[in-house]
């Protein structure tokens, strides 16, 4: 599985208990904060709570593009296990 199928699939698949909400690093070394997204099959739209400084408020991003996503809300570790994540034996 490349990178833009695993963002595709953790995205498609995140769980309503844990917030949509973070900041989206891209490959074009930008943070963008969103409070909520949109899937197609090829593309995400993140949308911010706030306008950036061209005063837009949703950005349209290939799933190649995506090269992080950080969360923010403080949601214990082991929630996000629903994610497929596993701790470390």
């Amino acid at each position: 599985m490349d990178s833009a199928e695993g963002w595709r699939s953790i995205l498609e698949n995140w769980p309503a208990a844990i917030p949509k909400k973070g900041i989206v690093v891209t490959t074009y070394q930008e943070s963008i904060p969103f409070q909520n997204f949109l899937l197609s099959s090829s593309v995400v739209m993140f949308e911010r709570d706030k306008p950036d400084s061209l005063g837009a408020r949703k950005v349209m991003l290939s799933y190649s593009a995506i090269c992080a996503i950080k969360l923010t809300d403080p949601v214990e570790l082991a929630r996000y296990q629903v994610m497929g994540f596993q701790p470390s034996t």
